[in-house]
């Protein structure tokens, strides 16, 4: 089952909402994470289960950012405000980092998650390249 983490600022919680609204069936047989407002949002909308974390400017943002440093998240849906001065823009910018640190699919517009929802890579059991570290794990060990 594919683990998805859906997130969005206040300016763009409603669009959130009808893309997932629009694409319901999707998801369907997903786990799903949000932060906040949006989980409780999406569980109202979709009469899914959404596991609701803290708002992303109370640590949210770095709950789903550790589910994915664990491997735990396959996408990460963050709908982000570009007009809007965020108080946790640090904490959004390490959230998108670490997704691209961990080689997950990120959307930041309804654009790039419609490409992916219609990917048929999504529907496979397509297993993305995990990094590997050890090299910079190990780079402070003695021979």
């Amino acid at each position: 089952m594919k683990s998805i983490a859906l997130v969005a600022h206040d300016g763009k919680k409603a669009e959130l909402l009808a893309w997932v609204q629009q694409h319901a069936a999707f998801f369907q047989q997903k786990q799903l994470y949000a932060t906040g407002t949006t989980g409780q949002l999406l569980q109202q909308q979709l009469q899914l289960p959404v596991h609701c974390l803290a708002s992303g400017p109370l640590g949210g943002d770095q709950q789903i950012g550790a589910l994915i440093a664990e491997q735990k998240i396959d996408w990460l849906v963050f709908f982000w405000d570009p007009l809007s001065s965020q108080p946790h823009d640090p904490d959004v910018k390490a959230l998108i980092r670490l997704a691209v640190v961990w080689n997950i699919p990120v959307a930041c517009n309804s654009a790039t998650a419609d490409y992916i929802v219609s990917s048929s890579l999504f529907s496979q059991d397509y297993q993305a390249a995990k990094p590997d570290f050890s090299s910079h794990l190990n780079r402070f060990s003695r021979n």
